[in-house]
């Protein structure tokens, strides 16, 4: 006589999307998230004499040099801004774009260890890395708020309703730097030369965005590329819309809009697809 078939109460199973970013699943390790930010902030300035003052030493002396080298020297145009805002305006976002995206470049490569020891969502990490430098960027924006009530004071910039817009031109930043980042992430587990060209891809391509210089100064060609550059977008409705100053339409950001989705899409598509792997060659 033949066993009844046995019937499973409950089957467990992997279950695996490469467009599931498991949101829910991290929202569930939120406190990790915070340990992470915490562990970053705090790692950042250990055994440091000043500490947290490096937040304003670094955007200060930056836009000291840019404003006498490029400002002076290059005489490249600010559209008619005070210098010191154009310049520390851009060195800001810049700032936290670079640092977003070189620190999720890491991601798989700089904690590995952790990873072979211990399951977590390891969206856990990137986002971390995102949300500890926002606390930094906020910190460097607080010093442009100086400056600018300031000039703002004295007549010289008029803000408009565009700057409503931040928190939508921080978010794109946060994004394009995270689908950035998962894209190196995954692809330094096995080529791991592509450490060194981020790192001097990035430099390079500081002069590709409108840091130093208004999109108004390019003409013919490399304005038509600079309107690709997704951050062109972000970085002159950012001036725009608080310094008043500037060649902004919304075609900018919807062109840096849609750009910036694609790349987020393709990097959580990479991401996904060599995190179930990335042990094998890290």
């Amino acid at each position: 006589m033949s066993e009844p078939q046995q019937q499973w109460t409950e089957t467990i199973e992997a279950k695996h999307s490469l467009f599931d970013l498991k949101l829910g699943e991290v929202w569930r390790y939120k406190d990790l998230v915070y340990m992470f930010v915490k562990r970053d902030f705090v790692s950042s300035f250990k055994q440091t004499v000043l500490g947290p003052i490096w937040f304003f030493i670094n955007p200060i002396f930056t836009t000291i040099v840019y404003i006498f080298v490029f400002g002076n020297l290059a005489k490249l145009p600010t559209d008619g801004a005070p210098k010191i805002l154009f310049y520390l305006v851009g060195v800001t976002l810049w700032n936290y774009f670079s640092s977003c995206l070189t620190g999720t470049s890491y991601t798989f490569a700089g904690n590995a260890g952790i990873f072979g020891k211990v399951y977590f969502p390891r969206l856990v990490t990137p986002i971390s890395v995102v949300i500890s430098n926002l606390m930094k960027f906020g910190v460097q924006f607080a010093l442009f708020l100086v400056f600018f009530f300031y000039y703002w004071y004295k007549g010289e910039v008029q803000p408009n309703w565009w700057v409503l817009a931040t928190p939508f031109l921080i978010i794109l930043m946060a994004a394009f730097a995270l689908g950035a980042g998962m894209i190196f992430s995954a692809l330094t587990t096995k080529y791991r030369d592509l450490n060194m060209l981020l790192g001097f891809g990035v430099s390079l391509y500081m002069y590709a965005t409108p840091v130093i210089y208004p999109v108004s100064a390019l003409s013919g060609i490399w304005k038509k590329l600079a309107m690709y550059n997704p951050l062109t977008g972000i970085f002159e409705c950012f001036k725009y819309g608080w310094l008043g100053k500037g060649e902004f339409s919304i075609q900018m950001l919807l062109i840096s809009t849609v750009i910036i989705f694609a790349i987020l899409t393709l990097g959580t598509l990479i991401f996904n697809k060599v995190e179930k792997t990335f042990m094998d060659t890290v």
